[in-house]
């Protein structure tokens, strides 16, 4: 299984920016697709998540500025980020949970500039 994050760049506060994550290969007992992002000198945090079902969680912090959505033909999960701001900046990771084990993209880099 593999995971390829792109979309991510350098964008002003208020900006928008759309991140994806194409998984190839099988998952069984497939639980949930998510982000992750990690600034600086700072833990990696959850930001979104949907699960296998189409049930969305987000962080308090993008709450009704980020959305999290999927394609499940293209086994694809997107996150739209609205109104950013310089807090956001951060790598972001994809994330697929599975019964087993979680599965993890190899970042893509966000940069909000004030």
């Amino acid at each position: 299984v593999q995971l390829q994050a792109s979309g991510g760049g350098l964008v002003q506060a208020g900006g928008s920016l759309r991140l994806s994550c194409a998984r190839s290969g099988s998952i069984i007992g497939l639980k949930a697709m998510g982000w992750y992002r990690q600034a600086p000198g700072q833990e990696r945090e959850l930001v979104a998540s949907i699960s296998s079902g189409g049930t969305t969680n987000y962080a308090d912090s993008v709450k009704e500025r980020f959305t999290i959505s999927r394609d499940n033909a293209k086994s694809t999960v997107y996150l739209q980020m609205n109104s950013l701001k310089p807090e956001d900046t951060a790598v972001y990771y994809c994330n697929v949970r599975s019964g087993i084990r979680d599965y993890w993209g190899q970042g893509t880099e966000v940069t909000v500039s004030s």
